[in-house]
């Protein structure tokens, strides 16, 4: 039982930076309906710029952090001025493939800039591990955690107790209601995908920091983890964001020590498809699609 609960406390700080990215997916989709595929990518740019000031001028851990936000904003603002904001509103599709596009884009250009299979970075933090009785954290994955939960109720707070969250929140329910209430659909969209990057951003950082290296492949790791961990918590719930990257944390860590490193990924796989087959919904997405189906009789 000491490895089940030892596995399931690592599970948890890792499934909060999958929490991190799950929520920069949600909040794009559930106000625009759309999936920004080219999310990772994005994020990627952004710590490989914190990276770049880091290796050339030795910058310091919060200006690289600081560097990795704001890179990532600069990416994420690029690809909605041309996957969302220029393709017009009901072309989902397009859209979405124009984001893969992006994604393309920004991986080549992070790879001819950045050719090696993996680069320094600055650590979060240098400590040892902290023993609780039979129990093992690292210190670094603590903070992370500790980090990320601020973080999710910091956003949590924003969305329900301020007027921008209430609009989101309306947009992201009825567009066409609140366009009629007067809400700039298109400013919303735009704050929704800057705060999502900012977010992403961070999280993006706060791995690196952790693992202390980044690889121009973490676009398509972010993408794959963020994605199933939104699917497993329910598209477009900030709750199911969280619950689900934390869900998803602790099935690969117990994954791989009573089943191998090789079936960590296939045990993922395989429960977002048994997901996907009996609660297409995720976690939490069955309670938005009762709501809106009420909603729609009530009409």
């Amino acid at each position: 039982m000491v490895d089940f609960f030892q596995n399931t406390l690592d599970g948890l700080m890792v499934g909060s930076s999958y929490s991190l990215l799950a929520l920069g997916f949600t909040l794009i989709f559930g106000v625009m309906r759309r999936l920004n595929l080219s999310y990772g990518p994005s994020l990627t740019l952004g710590i490989f710029t914190g990276t770049f000031l880091f290796l050339n001028f030795q910058a310091g851990l919060l200006l690289v952090g600081l560097a990795t936000v704001l890179g990532a904003v600069a990416a994420g603002i690029y690809v909605e001025r041309i996957c969302f904001w220029a393709v017009r509103e009901r072309a989902a599709l397009a859209s979405m493939v124009s984001s893969f596009a992006i994604w393309m884009q920004l991986e080549e250009v992070i790879t001819l800039v950045f050719p090696e299979r993996t680069y320094a970075f600055p650590a979060l933090i240098q400590a040892d591990l902290i023993e609780l009785g039979p129990f093992f954290l690292r210190a670094e994955q603590l903070l992370m955690f500790a980090i990320a939960l601020g973080l999710m109720v910091a956003l949590m707070l924003l969305l329900g107790r301020t007027r921008f969250g209430l609009a989101l929140r309306s947009v992201a329910l009825d567009p066409d209601a609140s366009r009629y209430m007067g809400i700039d659909i298109g400013a919303i969209a735009f704050k929704a995908t800057v705060l999502a990057m900012v977010i992403g951003g961070l999280g993006g950082f706060l791995i690196a920091a952790t693992d202390q290296q980044i690889t121009p492949l973490f676009g398509l790791w972010a993408t794959l983890k963020g994605l199933i961990a939104m699917m497993l918590g329910g598209m477009g719930s900030i709750p199911g964001a969280i619950v689900g990257g934390l869900f998803l944390g602790v099935l690969e860590i117990q994954s791989q020590w009573y089943l191998g490193t090789q079936y960590k990924d296939l045990a993922a796989y395989g429960v977002l498809f048994a997901f996907l087959v009996f609660r297409p919904g995720g976690i939490y997405g069955h309670h938005i699609a009762g709501r809106e189906l009420a909603s729609q009789r009530r009409v």
